[in-house]
C-alpha cells in the first residue's frame, strides 16, 4: 500500500517571542504539544510532525505572524479560544477558509483558518 500524502512537508517553523513561557502556554492550550521546553527557546510539535520553534527575541507587537493554524472545526476552536479568554476576532466567512484571529502573548495576530483538506489525508 503506497503512502498517499505528499512527498515533502515543513520541518520547522521558527516564531519568535519576548516571553517563551508565556507563548509556550498559549500554544499549547491551541492544542500543540511541548516536545521541549527551556527558558529561551522551545519546541512544539504539529500534527504530521512540523516543529513549532519559539526562541526569546523581541518580536514586534502588532504584527502578523508569518503563518498561520490550520483547525478541523472552526467553530469549535473558536468557541475553545474564546471560552479561555483569549482575545479573538469575530470569524469571517470567505470562499475558500472561514478564518479569526487571536491575539498572541506579544499582541501579534495569528490567523486561526478552517481546513481545506476535504476527505485527503495530510
Amino acid at each position: 500500500m503506497s503512502d498517499p500524502r505528499p512527498d515533502i512537508a515543513i520541518g520547522h517553523v521558527r516564531l519568535d517571542v519576548s516571553n517563551v513561557a508565556d507563548s509556550t502556554a498559549f500554544f499549547v492550550k491551541l492544542g500543540i504539544r511541548t516536545i521541549v521546553e527551556q527558558e529561551d527557546f522551545s519546541v512544539l510539535e504539529l500534527r504530521g510532525g512540523t516543529h513549532l520553534v519559539l526562541r526569546t527575541w523581541e518580536a514586534p507587537e502588532g504584527s502578523p505572524v508569518d503563518f498561520d493554524i490550520m483547525v478541523d472545526d472552526i467553530e469549535a476552536a473558536y468557541a475553545k479560544l474564546k471560552g479561555y479568554g483569549m482575545d479573538v476576532s469575530d470569524i469571517r466567512r470567505g470562499r475558500i477558509h472561514d478564518n479569526f484571529e487571536v491575539q498572541t502573548p506579544d499582541r501579534r495576530a495569528l490567523t486561526i483558518n478552517s481546513s481545506h483538506a476535504g476527505d485527503r489525508v495530510v
